[in-house]
């Protein structure tokens, strides 16, 4: 059995308390709402929240496959780097999962704000507008946002005859898009999967429902292969339907760009096998 290492420890207990906390505090909203990663246009949005998403999990199931992996993958590649260098890749992976995703959600953002970008809203209006839960369940619905926008346009003055079929359908996208939340060690977990590739590129590893073994080699490009065409088709191969794929890619992209600029500039190429 592998013995756990300490910053991997330490960091395994932090995800289960933030996990009991989602639990627990404000019926599993409150936590929730203060410390997943918002998208930025939202109101709910605040800036630490680039951080402790990286320690929220969204359900039983989740945190347990990625504290899995964490322990797995994080043991031997932090007993390769040290604690030091392991905490600033796993760390910077959660940044580049958050920049990835994030900037691949403005790209929707502002394609979909084309389509009202000739009524000229006030800001702060379109910011009140975007915000608004029009969720009923696990779904948003156009009804609602339409009967929520009313008073809000009305108290900014704002006449609703002029917004016609197009211009509410790009409203309930960017409403949609602003509700997007991330939550999850993924990013992280990410690039640390692409540093345990690099420095054992013939470790055999499986799939739980493929019980093939497949070098690391192949393994792990596989993966991000199949995270980039699910982020950008929408059909998921393995995971569920609302994960943040291009998260995946910007971890794992941050793992191997650290790793490859360190093996190429500050380790004895001996320490990698």
């Amino acid at each position: 059995m592998i013995r756990i290492s300490e910053t991997v420890k330490h960091l395994l207990i932090i995800n289960v308390i933030m996990f009991i906390g989602t639990l627990t505090v404000g019926q599993g909203v409150l936590f929730y709402d203060w410390f997943a990663m918002h998208f930025p246009k939202s109101t709910a949005f605040q800036p630490w929240q680039i951080i402790t998403h990286m320690f929220m999990h969204g359900g039983g199931m989740h945190i347990l496959f990625n504290m899995f992996a964490l322990w797995m993958f994080g043991t031997p590649v932090e007993q390769a780097l040290g604690s030091k260098r392991f905490l600033f890749l796993y760390i910077s992976a959660g940044l580049g999962a958050v920049l990835l995703q994030v900037g691949y959600y403005y790209f929707d953002f502002y394609s979909a704000y084309q389509g009202i970008a000739s009524l000229n809203m006030d800001s702060e209006l379109l910011s009140k507008i975007i915000s608004i839960d029009a969720s009923d369940g696990q779904y948003i619905k156009g009804e609602i946002l339409s009967r929520e926008m009313g008073p809000i346009l009305s108290q900014y003055g704002f006449d609703a005859g002029l917004i016609n079929e197009t211009n509410f359908k790009s409203f309930f996208e960017m409403n949609v898009l602003a509700r997007n939340t991330m939550v999850g060690a993924s990013g992280c977990i990410m690039g640390v999967l692409a540093a345990f590739g690099m420095m054992n590129p013939n470790a055999e590893l499986m799939l739980i429902f493929l019980p093939i073994p497949i070098k690391a080699k192949y393994f792990i490009p596989g993966i991000i292969i199949l995270d980039l065409i699910s982020g950008l088709t929408g059909q998921s191969f393995f995971s569920p339907s609302n994960t943040a794929y291009m998260a995946h890619v910007g971890g794992a992209l941050t793992g191997f760009f650290i790793m490859w600029y360190w093996k190429k500039n500050q380790f004895n190429r001996n320490r990698w096998y």
